[in-house]
């Protein structure tokens, strides 16, 4: 394929840009809304769906893969564990950093009682729908994540992007039997789940050349949807949240920032540098579809492409983290748990928050990787806590702004622990390596002296 006159992150951003423009020019020159709802939302709604279609023939085939080619399950259950712990770890890290922020800045204080008021009855009518949602959950019993994860019918499950768990337990359970089958009956099967990877990618390429119009596409009907035909009264509204909003904000500009990068850096010994700018390009997809699963193979191409991650690595981390490491949603769940409690005047005490970090970290292990899944989680915190739900009705306004925000957290977070994991890895190689040149190097000499001494 030909190179791209600019680079990928550059064409996205530009379509970024264009998508918020044309916003403004369409509410500010009073266009129908059907100028965007008819021609330009259908743009961004094929993009991702493309994204989509590809994200569970990626996973299925790209972690049958990986799988398989580790040729060892100890291998595999050592780098399982270590993914596992490394993503539970960032979790809490980002939900602490969450509580920190909401305590030390108090946004729910500075919810003017009015704006508080208005918001309940505006937004009282949805809370309703995530409330039922997350009953079921609870109704279900703790060990449900567990009876989720094995699929009861795997063409239903890789026919629901929701269900990208099962699909994953599928392809690892597929992956360890080829791995415990004779080596002269595995290759052939191998061989073409190889080979439909290679298509796959090649695929995402081709997606990604409408990456740009996608975004510009995504971000426009976002905005007009959001101001309807009067932005004046949507800026009231996110200012009235804007606390909340700086809040969360600052807290995942933290995590993506500075404990990611510092992770890389002391942990898989990568610039901090180039592995922002090289998991670049999926940020923005991330950003602009709010779905950690649509982004999959964005993630998955920029990992091994640009930051050198190993196919047996990327192809088993990314698609687990994609399931189960929602850092940024996990922060954001702690920061509006506690603003809620705030703007009603509720206080919580240190066993609260402790509660906030065990519930939002156990939530983020069965929230989808898909648009507003984090919050039907929120309710299942809140209810942990004692507050009440029908708060959620405060932070509606602006979740999906910063659903976009937190998901692009939540991708980057997967990046940086499949680097850890690499370089883990990797480390482990070079040590075996080295201790069986020593013990060579040991065998000689002592053939050297028996040689010796003989003579």
């Amino acid at each position: 394929m030909s190179k791209r006159r600019f680079p990928l992150y550059l064409q996205i951003i530009i379509g970024l840009v264009a998508g918020i423009v044309w916003s403004f020019i369409s509410i500010g020159f009073e266009l129908p809304l059907t100028v965007t709802t008819h021609y330009i939302k259908p743009i961004g709604t094929i993009f991702v769906n493309l994204l989509k279609m590809i994200a569970v023939p990626l996973v299925l085939a790209s972690l049958i893969v990986g799988v398989s080619g580790l040729n060892d399950t100890q291998k595999l259950a050592r780098i399982g564990s270590k993914t596992i712990g490394i993503y539970l770890l960032t979790t809490i890290i980002a939900i602490s950093i969450g509580l920190v922020m909401a305590n030390i800045i108090r946004p729910g204080d500075r919810l003017p009682a009015e704006t508080r008021d208005n918001l309940m009855s505006v937004y009282n009518t949805n809370v309703q729908t995530k409330l039922e949602t997350a009953e079921n959950v609870q109704e279900k019993g703790i060990l449900q994540p567990l009876v989720d994860m094995v699929p009861e019918n795997i063409t239903q499950a890789a026919a629901n992007n929701t269900m990208m768990l099962q699909v994953v337990f599928f392809a690892m359970l597929f992956g360890i039997a080829l791995i415990n089958i004779p080596r002269e009956k595995r290759g052939s099967v191998i061989s073409f789940f190889e080979g439909f990877n290679e298509v796959i990618l090649k695929m995402v390429d081709y997606i990604m050349y409408t990456a740009p119009y996608g975004v510009f596409a995504l971000i426009a009907t976002l905005m007009i949807e959001t101001a309807g035909d009067d932005l004046s009264k949507a800026l009231d509204l996110l200012a009235g949240l804007g606390w909340y909003s700086i809040t969360v904000l600052i807290g995942l500009g933290l995590v993506i920032t500075v404990v990611y990068p510092i992770m890389v850096k002391v942990f898989a010994k990568f610039p901090a540098g180039k592995f922002l700018k090289g998991i670049r390009p999926a940020q923005l997809v991330a950003f602009s579809t709010s779905s950690s699963s649509a982004t999959l193979p964005v993630t998955i191409q920029q990992c091994e492409k640009e930051l050198g991650i190993k196919e047996e690595i990327s192809s088993f981390v990314l698609p687990v983290g994609a399931t189960i490491n929602m850092d940024g949603t996990s922060l954001y769940q702690g920061v509006a748990a506690v603003f809620i409690a705030q703007a009603l005047g509720i206080d919580l005490t240190i066993g609260d928050q402790l509660m906030i970090v065990l519930t939002a970290t156990l939530a983020s292990i069965g929230s989808a990787g898909v648009p507003g899944a984090g919050m039907v989680m929120l309710v299942v915190v809140l209810q942990s806590i004692g507050v009440p739900v029908d708060g959620i009705a405060l932070i509606l306004a602006v979740d999906r702004i910063l659903d976009m925000c937190r998901t692009t957290v939540n991708v980057t977070g997967d990046a940086a622990v499949a680097l850890i994991i690499n370089h883990s890895e990797n480390k482990r190689v070079q040590k075996i390596k080295k201790q069986e040149a020593s013990d060579a190097s040991i065998g000689k000499k002592v053939e050297l002296i028996r040689e010796t001494d003989l003579n």
